[in-house]
């Protein structure tokens, strides 16, 4: 007996549905995906502001030849140098008052403080 052969593409595997099942699949629903919450409305994360030391620091500079001026600091000013000692307002005010101190000129403790020393 002669034996035919079946194309390939003809041929059905395990895996292919029978022409009723697979009206029976284009028919079904799509599976639901699920759903997205929109940007913005979840909960925020915890937020925490850094902590910022408030007030001031005078910081006294000594060289060698003597003493240099004081510079009073607000007290998170990353420009300090050395040794630090914490103020009150009205001392840093006072303090500002004398020659032989002065301001830092990157945080800018007079204008804080309302002193104009111009």
């Amino acid at each position: 007996m002669p034996t035919t052969s079946i194309p390939r593409s003809a041929r059905r595997s395990a895996n292919t549905p029978v022409p009723r099942d697979a009206l029976v699949l284009a028919e079904r629903q799509p599976p639901r995906r699920p759903q997205r919450q929109p940007k913005g409305a979840g909960p925020l994360p915890n937020f925490t502001p850094p902590s910022s030391k408030s007030g001031y620091v005078v910081q006294q500079k000594r060289t060698p030849t003597g003493p240099e001026p004081a510079l009073i600091h607000m007290a998170d000013c990353t420009m300090i140098e050395g040794t630090s000692h914490p103020i009150r307002a009205d001392e840093a005010r006072a303090a500002l008052a004398d020659p032989n101190i002065t301001a830092c000129q990157f945080c800018r403790p007079d204008t804080e403080l309302g002193i104009d020393l111009a």
